[in-house]
Order: structure tokens, then C-alpha cells, then sequence
């Protein structure tokens, strides 16, 4: 099975169209207003109406209350939804219960300590998506899509067997070392095909693709 990739922070058609063109397996719409990458209910209709049945439609929330999350649901359709925030078990638990739709949730990862946290999300949560963990004094760093990485070694000592998603500061120049010492068999990226924050390259959006759709 071939690596299978997300790109994250669509929002615009372009952007897209480029992604579901270049072979992306999901696609990937931003409810989260202080981002660069948000899309309004509208603007996510839209795109998500562009989505063919074989790519997965991703909403990405962080602390979103139940209204909020309801409204959105009730005018576009997602496939998959990424909680990227502070969410606990029990809150995890009442939006699959709530909404009927798999749940990915997302895990910031530092140092090896960080595996931990894993672990009680692991029986609840459908997919596992390992991010970058923002410094403490990084200016206007967001939950996710800050362009870093975190040590991929990590994973030596840590290995995840079950459905789980590698991001974090990934570009078409990195990837391929990533996936060969991390093994991970999904990559999500936002920032690492921008020209700038929220401004997505399709120029960049196709090459990652070809780049990841290429690996063994």
C-alpha cells in the first residue's frame, strides 16, 4: 500500500482542485477562525462540494462547542473530523457519540514523554494524528500548521501499530526522510505548500503529492 496524503488549509477552489487532481486521499478544511487557513461555512460548502467519494473530507476543530460544531455539520458534509485542541477523552467520546462521524485526534508531540499522552486516545479515537509541539515563547503559534517538526527518532523507542497520520513542519524536501524513519503510512501537510500563511502553491501541492504517491 502506497503512502496516502492530506493536505490541510484548503480555501480556495485552486488549491482544491490541485489536491484532489495530484492524488491526495483527504483534503483537509480549517474551523478555526484565528488561523490563516479558516473557511467560513459557506466557502467550506463550497469546496466540499468539489470532493469526489474517494477522498475523505476533513474538518479540523480546536475547543469547538457543540453549536458551533452542529451548524457547521448541518451545511457541510465531512467525512472525517480532526480535533486539535485540548479536547479530553470524554469530550472525544460525546462528539463521535453526537455526530456519527470518526474522529482524528490530533497528539503534540516534544520530546518522548509526549507518547503518553497517546495512549488514553488510542480506544477512543479513530486515527492519531502526531503534530509539532509550539515552543512556549513562539509568537502567535497556532495548534497546528506552524511549519515545525518535531525528532522523528522518537519513534525508535515508540513505535504506533494502530491507524495513525504524520505532520508537522513537512515540505516536498522532507517527506520522504520522515516516512522512511518514522514508517508512517499517512502525511498531512498545510504550511509546507505555501507561498504564504493561508495561501496554499499548486504548483507545490502537486509536486508533495508526486513526491509521497511515489514512495514505496
Amino acid at each position: 500500500m502506497s503512502v496516502q496524503a492530506k493536505i490541510c488549509g484548503i480555501n480556495a477552489p485552486g488549491a482544491m482542485e490541485a489536491a484532489i487532481d495530484g492524488g491526495a486521499a483527504f483534503v483537509g478544511l480549517v474551523f478555526y477562525p484565528p488561523s490563516p487557513r479558516a473557511v467560513t461555512t459557506n466557502e467550506a460548502a463550497a469546496l466540499s462540494a468539489m470532493v469526489p467519494e474517494t477522498v475523505q473530507r476533513v474538518g479540523l476543530f480546536v475547543d469547538v462547542d457543540d453549536e458551533t460544531l452542529n451548524d457547521i455539520l448541518s451545511r457541510v458534509p465531512l467525512d472525517l473530523l480532526q480535533l486539535h485542541g485540548k479536547e479530553s477523552t470524554e469530550r472525544v467520546v460525546a462528539i463521535k457519540e453526537a455526530t456519527g462521524l470518526p474522529v482524528m485526534k490530533a497528539i503534540h508531540i516534544e520530546s518522548a514523554s509526549d507518547f503518553r499522552a497517546i495512549e488514553k486516545y488510542a480506544s477512543i479515537a479513530d486515527q492519531i494524528l502526531f503534530d509539532a509541539k509550539a515552543p512556549k515563547d513562539m509568537k502567535d503559534a497556532l495548534p497546528g500548521g506552524n511549519a515545525l517538526s518535531f525528532d522523528w527518532s522518537l519513534f525508535a523507542d515508540h513505535p504506533w501499530q494502530d491507524n495513525w497520520m504524520l505532520s508537522g513542519g513537512l515540505n516536498i524536501d522532507n517527506v520522504e526522510e520522515a516516512v522512511r524513519i518514522t514508517g508512517a503510512q499517512s502525511v498531512d501537510v498545510s504550511s509546507g505548500v505555501e507561498i504564504s500563511p493561508g495561501e496554499k502553491s499548486t504548483s507545490s501541492i502537486k509536486l508533495f503529492l508526486e513526491t509521497v504517491l511515489a514512495l514505496p
